[in-house]
């Protein structure tokens, strides 16, 4: 079987070639085998880590989540818990950030239609971003 190079790797799992190399340096991947010019071969089983992983990513989950969720992966016959939990947390982390940006367009909402397109000294969007206390809901 024909080996694979880190720019066809690249190509097929979607993730360019410095963040494949960044992968192994983190032990997401393990070191590919080198050919007798030293460059890395991969497997094709590399290129299905490599998707796993960026689309882990492309999902929000933290580095070391994605190495838990690769632990399990190894090892398929034990419980699903801990994937389901990893999850649930990414999940809230979601709902959470969903009610920030709700929270943050409707105050945007209010600011533009507070807007008497005058002049700028009567902008309601620098009046209110010059005075936090202005705001209808808390940020962070």
């Amino acid at each position: 079987m024909k080996k694979i190079t880190i720019g066809e790797a690249a190509r097929r799992s979607g993730v360019k070639v410095p963040t494949v190399r960044y992968y192994e340096s983190i032990g997401l991947l393990a070191a590919p085998s080198r050919s007798e010019g030293n460059q890395r071969s991969f497997e094709p089983t590399d290129i299905n880590r490599l998707a796993f992983i960026r689309h882990a990513r492309e999902l929000g989950f933290e580095i070391e989540a994605i190495r838990t969720l690769l632990t399990l992966q190894d090892d398929p016959h034990q419980s699903c818990a801990s994937a389901d939990a990893i999850a649930k947390a990414r999940l809230i982390e979601v709902e959470q950030r969903i009610r920030s940006l709700m929270a943050l367009k409707a105050e945007l909402e209010t600011m533009v239609e507070g807007c008497g397109h005058g002049r700028v000294d009567q902008c309601r969007v620098i009046e209110v971003l010059a005075d936090h206390g202005q705001c209808t809901h808390p940020h962070h």
